[in-house]
């Protein structure tokens, strides 16, 4: 099963590269915001929060609106920083929804997509992110090669690296590399089930050198709570928002969880 969700991930982005969906002609400015900094400064909880229209577990999480409108919506919310899917198979995403958002907003986003190939890492630097993905499982299972030397071409073109992790192996793997956030998903990608419990296994008794991002299954200010007590800095929260009727209210909700 695991085979089969990472490899038709990997797939989709190379059959995205092969459409030339990442053959952009753009050149738009990131951020000034530093998101590390500020998740080491806030007093609320540090929300990234994700516009995402669909996804493999969950098929379409909200009709096709108007991406901005979506992201202008939780930013007054309280939201520090933007995820935005760009990946057109399984999640509905692409480079232009980020781009749209990009031109609007001030605050740091991450090129959210499963990244194979340097084209995706130039296409990210064009298109205005500050951050984008990389997937220590991808490397792990032998799906990728050569990670440090992805890191570090993505840290040549300016980007900050957010590592995303499940195991307790893949974290001490993750903390050998020079990625600037280390991401812990909730949700196995070989399952696609969500434990919110994946957060306090893998850090408990780990010593933290990185700013632990917390993803996947946060519902709820509660659970805000609980995955701070954990170890984790902030929180990368897409479906519970997406879904909601009201998107400022509901990531205000969250924001205030401390």
């Amino acid at each position: 099963m695991a085979e089969n969700i990472l490899r038709k991930l990997v797939n989709n982005s190379q059959m995205a590269i092969d459409d030339g969906v990442y053959d952009i002609n753009a050149n738009l400015e990131k951020s000034d915001q530093d998101f590390i900094q500020i998740i080491k400064t806030n007093t609320h909880a540090t929300l990234l929060t994700e516009v995402k229209f669909a996804s493999p577990s969950l098929g379409k999480i909200r009709t096709l609106t108007d991406p901005v409108s979506i992201a202008n919506q939780m930013i007054a919310g309280g939201s520090k920083a933007l995820s935005v899917l760009t990946q057109p198979h399984l999640f509905h995403g692409s480079p232009e929804y980020f781009m749209k958002v990009r031109e609007t907003v001030k605050v740091p986003m991450l090129m959210k997509d499963i990244m194979i190939d340097k084209i995706q890492i130039d296409a990210a630097k064009k298109i205005g992110a500050d951050f984008m993905l990389v997937i220590q499982s991808l490397y792990d299972q032998k799906f990728l090669s050569e990670i440090d030397e992805f890191i570090d071409y993505g840290h040549k073109q300016g980007l900050k690296i957010l590592l995303e992790v499940h195991t307790k192996q893949e974290l001490k793997n993750a903390l050998n590399t020079k990625a600037d956030l280390i991401g812990i998903n909730n949700r196995n990608l070989d399952t696609l089930e969500i434990d919110l419990k994946t957060t306090e296994n893998i850090l408990s008794g780990e010593e933290k050198t990185r700013p632990i991002l917390s993803e996947s299954g946060i519902n709820t200010p509660e659970d805000i709570q609980y995955l701070k007590k954990c170890g984790a800095d902030a929180f990368l929260i897409g479906s519970s928002i997406m879904k909601s009727d009201n998107i400022e209210e509901q990531v205000r909700k969250l924001v205030n969880a401390y």
